[in-house]
């Protein structure tokens, strides 16, 4: 990890958060554009990849995917966007479907910032539990390892469209 990147996991803070900063060289609107438009070349580690059925990206818009590994298991994912404003910042969540029907067992809630720091994006994705167990039990799937390898993967993607 380079001095540009860093993740963190802070239990006294609400929320239960765990986060990844990255500074992107690229522009905000470059940078936006690959997350939003190029969601399946990046989202999950790999080996997996992630299949999109349904991404509606505006409050209340449903998120539906696949992320599925080649040795054969699938992890299927189905939520909601609770906030999008557009080359600044998404929250997402699984803890409902559309209609704000409650899902079920929710697992977190994703806010991801995109800021203007010269020219360059200061990148943050932080996932927000209900509690401290359940943030534990990210960590303990390899939140630190697998959230930095898809950055990694975002930032190839950042750098494919910026030529």
């Amino acid at each position: 990890m380079n001095d540009a990147a860093k993740t963190s996991s802070n239990t006294a803070e609400p929320g239960f958060p765990l986060s990844l900063t990255r500074l992107i060289d690229a522009p905000v609107e470059l940078v936006y554009r690959a997350w939003t438009q190029h969601l399946a070349e990046w989202f999950a580690p790999h080996p997996l990849t992630t299949h999109l059925q349904e991404v509606d990206m505006r409050a209340g818009g449903r998120f539906r995917f696949t992320m599925k590994d080649p040795n054969g298991p699938e992890y299927p994912c189905d939520g909601v966007f609770l906030e999008v404003v557009p080359e600044h910042r998404i929250v997402s969540t699984d803890a409902f479907l559309p209609g704000w029907v409650p899902s079920g067992k929710a697992f977190m809630v994703a806010v991801t910032t995109f800021e203007n720091e010269g020219g360059k994006t200061r990148y943050t994705a932080t996932a927000m539990h209900w509690s401290a167990e359940d943030r534990k039990a990210h960590e303990e799937m390899g939140f630190h390892a697998g959230w930095n390898q898809v950055a990694d993967q975002f930032e190839a993607v950042v750098a494919k469209l910026k030529g």
